[in-house]
């Protein structure tokens, strides 16, 4: 076995020059200059779990209302779809919410020992058009002539 030249100036002559060596790593994108503005809501939101939808049935308490959700699931032995209720202490921080209110409600941090989501209104929905009694036919009525 002939070696020409010692190990130790092979390792020598091995250059290691990446951008990746001793933390310094080329910048991918260009920073941001604005920062977002803050959010109004008070408390960080939990996007990994779903929004629920649920109307109130309590607001007596101080910041705190109860709402009760409806969800449908199969029945465990018939399979049937069955209406399942659960009711929820949500965070009301205003007390803007009255018994009957349809309320959306949005994960955050443990507010309390039974109270982990806040309200958020939800915009009432915009009715469909009503057609003109009468004119549903396109024919004018007997009375009409």
């Amino acid at each position: 076995m002939l070696l020409t030249s010692p190990p130790i100036l092979q390792f020598k002559t091995l250059s290691l020059t990446t951008p990746f060596l001793h933390g310094s790593t080329p910048l991918l994108f260009k920073p941001t200059t604005a920062a977002p503005p803050p959010s109004a809501v008070t408390f960080p939101v939990i996007k990994a779990m779903k929004t629920l939808q649920g109307r109130v049935v309590c607001a007596t308490s101080d910041k705190t209302i109860a709402v009760e959700v409806v969800r449908l699931a199969p029945h465990p032995k018939y399979k049937r779809r069955i209406r399942l209720k659960k009711k929820y202490q949500v965070h009301d921080p205003l007390n803007q919410f009255k018994v009957g209110d349809i309320v959306q409600l949005e994960k955050s941090r443990p507010i309390s020992k039974n109270k982990t989501f806040c309200a958020v209104p939800v915009p009432p929905r915009t009715r469909s058009k009503v057609k003109p009694e009468g004119e549903e036919l396109g024919i004018p009525l007997e009375s009409e002539s």
